[in-house]
């Protein structure tokens, strides 16, 4: 039996990601993240216009499924805040899924808050 029943569509988006991540590698500088008082910021590449910036950042929170949550890019200057009042302590999966003109890209890292 397979694990999922959707077998065939998952392996078209798990195609998708490996391309984003390939477009990634092409980038200047990535995405980059850093802790404040504020919460978690990420940090978009400088060289990019941020009003062509699109896409959504997804927070999993491997032990709670219920805490899990996502966001839309919005940005006024080259980072966005995620708030610590989302933010519990403990183990976090970051996913920023984003375009830049007509590139898609994909970042990822896992983070202990």
């Amino acid at each position: 039996d397979l694990v999922t029943e959707d077998y065939y569509g998952q392996e078209l988006e798990f195609q998708e990601d490996l391309n984003k991540e390939q477009h990634s590698k092409t980038l200047k500088t990535n995405i980059t993240w850093k802790k404040s008082d504020e919460g978690v910021i990420l940090i978009f590449p400088e060289d990019l216009d941020i009003n062509t910036i699109k896409g959504k950042v997804f927070l999993y929170r491997p032990s709670d499924k219920q805490f899990d949550f996502e966001i839309p890019i919005s940005l006024s200057n080259h980072n966005l805040l995620i708030p610590d009042k989302r933010l519990l302590g403990g183990r976090w999966n970051i996913t920023v899924d984003w375009k830049y003109n007509t590139n898609s890209y994909i970042y990822k890292t896992e983070i202990t808050y």
